[in-house]
């Protein structure tokens, strides 16, 4: 069973940064489709970034020269740092990956950007 953990959510002020982890129970050196939404109080679930198995990145444009996706395949690791948060970033943030089988989700970490 695919299993994906986050962490490194919390509470962060305005101009802040943090770090996302999501580590998964299988190997992800394969995968092309892994990434990270996130969904905000009221609002429908959002793309903020994606990275291949190549290591080609894709940002929304709202994060775009904010938040830096990457991943460690030995450790099974997506990561995505995020810097300059802003109060709008504030949000439960998941982490996804595409098998053939489905996509798979994490159960989120939450990011309040708050003075």
């Amino acid at each position: 069973q695919v299993q994906l953990v986050e962490s490194g959510g919390g509470l962060v002020q305005p101009g802040g940064s943090l770090r996302l982890s999501c580590v998964a129970s299988i190997r992800i050196f394969s995968i092309d489709a892994l990434g990270w939404y996130r969904q905000a109080p009221g609002k429908e679930r959002e793309l903020v970034a994606s990275i291949t198995h190549s290591g080609r990145t894709n940002y929304v444009d709202f994060v775009k020269g904010r938040f830096t996706i990457s991943r460690d395949n030995p450790k099974n690791t997506v990561y995505l740092q995020m810097n300059s948060l802003k109060p709008e970033d504030t949000a439960v943030y998941y982490c996804y990956l595409n098998l053939p089988a489905g996509t798979y989700w994490g159960q989120g970490t939450q990011v309040t950007v708050s003075s």
